[in-house]
């Protein structure tokens, strides 16, 4: 006697073969760099925001590297901000560990790969937002003891966007941007300057680089505005969340590699 799995089984596989198909199909990178560009705005808008409330770095890890360096000469005038600093620097290299691991297990373009990336930053970041927002954790240096240590709950927004941030420069080698690193300006400066092609009415890497630059300074100075303006941090993260969020559907929508 033979038996047939119901009818309505079947419709079930095929479209959950469907939506497994389209997860694993390989993103177009072309235009890929719309995305990056976001990312640097993103950086610009989160470094600057959390530097003017804890004094340190969450993308930006040169800057960082200098301020312990000048802490273990004791020459640091933040109250124990080499800690910090350290911090942002370990955890944006656990970060990278994770997220290149992330991109290497289900492959480095993948639609899945890049949409679940961009809603892990995404989400972290809402994390750090939600608890800043609600008082959970200090938002500025001034509520720090009367001793001058800051308070130490400090740490942990520091953690959580410097373990995101790592998560855009992964992406960036993933779709073969490195001229778009969304976390460093430096090398960017450099290359754009290194550039033989300089000066050629066509170069897109070129061009690229000066996006990047300019969206991360647009970034920094609209970050200053809204702290300013609103008096928290908390505004600028939910902006960045925002653009991660945006950032991680449009991959929904992106075109599938030929």
């Amino acid at each position: 006697m033979s038996t047939s799995l119901p009818t309505s089984a079947v419709p079930d596989e095929k479209s959950s073969s469907r939506v497994s198909a389209f997860l694993r199909a390989d993103v177009e990178p072309h235009h890929g760099d719309v995305i990056l560009f976001a990312c640097c705005l993103s950086s610009g808008l989160v470094d600057s925001t959390i530097y003017n409330a804890y004094r340190t770095f969450v993308s930006m890890q040169t800057g960082n590297t200098i301020f312990v360096g000048l802490g273990a000469s004791g020459q640091d005038t933040r109250p124990y901000g080499w800690t910090r600093s350290l911090t942002s620097i370990g955890c944006f290299v656990i970060g990278s560990f994770l997220f290149a691991r992330l991109h290497r297990i289900l492959g480095p373009r993948r639609r899945g790969c890049m949409m679940l990336s961009f809603l892990i930053q995404a989400s972290v970041i809402i994390i750090a937002a939600g608890l800043i927002q609600g008082h959970v954790i200090s938002s500025t240096l001034a509520t720090g003891h009367p001793s001058g240590t800051p308070p130490w709950d400090q740490e942990v927004p520091i953690v959580l966007l410097s373990l995101q941030s790592a998560g855009q420069i992964v992406a960036s080698r993933a779709l073969g941007f490195n001229e778009i690193p969304t976390v460093v300006i430096t090398s960017l400066l450099c290359d754009l300057m290194s550039d033989p092609k300089l000066f050629l009415l066509r170069n897109e890497k070129r061009d690229r680089r000066i996006i990047a630059f300019i969206l991360t300074l647009v970034g920094a100075i609209l970050g200053g505005w809204v702290t300013k303006t609103t008096e928290q941090i908390a505004s600028a993260l939910w902006l960045s969340a925002g653009i991660k969020l945006v950032a991680a559907g449009a991959w929904g929508f992106w075109a599938t590699a030929s």
